[in-house]
């Protein structure tokens, strides 16, 4: 891609080495980019420096055959063309820029990302819902506040009798300026408030800011260390697809694997607790060490634990799996098209369940190392389709989980590296981090300024990407669909309002 400045993955950029395009170069070369196959991970403004009339674009893309990332700055603008109606994965980026006091010009529709009216501008107008007209269209409209002890989001279904024409998910009603909040913080702490980005990724993201500072400081890890974050992560995503499978079962109204994956998901979270302290994976990934890893009396008590597990969750999965009733409910329902997939940028488990292969693990692993890993895929990109995805994946985790037991059973005598001393970060300079979370990619983007400081840092959860497929995958659907299909994506509510 002729022009465009890129880097490795693995490492930083210096903002003096990306030319300020004007809008017409900036626009051009990004749309170059998209229509080559880079996929965007982050497209945003820089803060307004004061003698700037405006503020900086700065979009990051990732080339994930080639395991390189480009990056695009434009020149101070107050306005900026809209790509979205060529390049859809674009929307949500160009509403939160707007949402943000960038106009932008041909937008299909700029309305706000977040709900709230106090959470935007000051007279901001009633949030702009999608209105079907006709005779025969009813509209059902579904929290924001819920009967669980979850987030709020609103869901408004536009209806042709039990048909869902259009399903508009709104959010943004607790915005919790998490990312205003790291400019303010001092580093050692910066790692608690990330483990609570998402509750249930709590290691996904205190390992994406840890890699963001361990690039900045060009810090290398210990072959523990590796392992043992490693091991982590894996834990996390089984406890989480474990999880999720037995609520899908319990959604197709098959209770036996949904009651005994709630107790298997118990188990690994007991795993979890066992290696790190916490059943979430709290205290342990701090830049450029681990508080605590196991040794080998440890990784043995957690090996036998595994194959119990495994054992047990391949029962479970197998008895849902072998009934026709639950596979007829599945099948073809809330389907996402492979182009469609594409489209929108979505990631994950909701990618490949439409045949789409982007997964961290394979394009950005930890390190520079050729991995034999294949992303689980599916090529129906519906409800079935995403299941299969997610068995498939806790086969593959329940693997790592015992090759990364073998390597540090054998790593006991490799101490533990104390946490190192905290470095000013470095002046005017660009990091991005990867991490293949359990819902899919997520995303951390940190700008430093002259003053060795954070300029801005951005959290890029998957169910950003994600959310608008769900709204897709209903469309033509059921009504009563609606459960099963949004269980199918367990997309986030805090990890997309940050």
């Amino acid at each position: 891609m002729q022009n465009i400045p890129s880097f490795s993955y693995l490492h930083t950029c210096s903002l003096d080495s990306l030319p300020r395009e004007n809008e017409a170069t900036f626009l051009a070369l990004l749309g170059q980019a998209l229509k080559e196959g880079a996929r965007p991970l982050a497209y945003f403004a820089l803060p307004k420096m004061a003698d700037e009339t405006g503020q900086s674009l700065l979009a990051v893309l990732a080339q994930d055959g080639q395991r390189r990332l480009l990056a695009l700055r434009s020149i101070p603008l107050t306005s900026v063309a809209s790509l979205t109606p060529s390049f859809p994965a674009l929307h949500l980026f160009e509403r939160a820029l707007n949402e943000e006091g960038m106009e932008l010009r041909g937008h299909p529709w700029c309305k706000p990302v977040r709900v709230a009216p106090d959470l935007r501008s000051p007279g901001s107008p009633p949030f702009p819902f999608f209105r079907t007209t006709g005779s025969q269209v009813h509209e059902v409209a579904v929290g924001p506040v819920h009967a669980g002890i979850i987030e709020p989001g609103h869901f408004r279904f536009q209806c042709a009798g039990e048909e869902v024409i259009h399903l508009e998910i709104a959010l943004g009603y607790q915005h919790r300026g998490l990312e205003a909040l790291v400019l303010k913080k001092p580093l050692e702490t910066l790692p608690m408030l990330f483990e609570c980005t998402a509750g249930d990724t709590s290691i996904g993201h205190a390992l994406a800011h840890a890699l963001i500072i361990e690039r900045l400081q060009n810090r290398s890890l210990s072959a523990r260390v590796s392992e043992t974050r490693a091991l982590a992560l894996e834990l996390e995503r089984l406890a989480n697809h474990v999880g999720d499978l037995g609520a899908i079962a319990g959604d197709t109204g098959f209770l036996p694997t949904s009651a005994w994956n709630g107790r298997i998901r118990g188990d690994i979270l007991t795993m979890t607790a066992i290696l790190t302290g916490n059943r979430f994976g709290r205290n342990l990934v701090v830049p450029g060490t681990v508080r605590r890893s196991p040794d080998a009396k440890t990784c043995s008590d957690l090996e036998e634990r595994r194959k119990t597990a495994l054992r047990d969750a391949r029962g479970a999965i197998d008895c849902m799996m072998k009934s026709p009733s639950v596979l007829e409910r599945m099948r073809e329902t809330g389907k996402v098209s492979a182009g469609m997939a594409k489209k929108l940028g979505l990631v994950g488990v909701c990618a490949r369940a439409s045949g789409i292969p982007v997964d961290a693990r394979k394009n950005a692993p930890f390190e520079d190392e050729t991995l034999p890993f294949a992303p689980a895929l599916a090529e129906t990109g519906d409800v079935l389709g995403r299941v299969q995805v997610r068995i498939r994946e806790v086969e593959t985790s329940f693997a790592m989980v015992e090759k990364s037991l073998t390597i540090l059973s054998a790593l006991e005598r490799e101490p533990v590296p104390p946490r190192p001393p905290l470095r000013p970060l470095p002046k005017n300079t660009l990091a991005v981090s990867q991490v293949e979370g359990f819902r899919g990619e997520i995303v951390h983007v940190a700008v430093t300024n002259a003053e060795n400081a954070f300029l801005t840092y951005r959290v890029i959860d998957p169910s950003f990407h994600n959310w608008m497929g769900l709204a897709v995958a209903l469309r033509g659907n059921q009504i009563s669909d609606f459960p099963l299909c949004n269980k199918s994506f367990n997309l986030s509510y805090c990890g997309h309002d940050l």
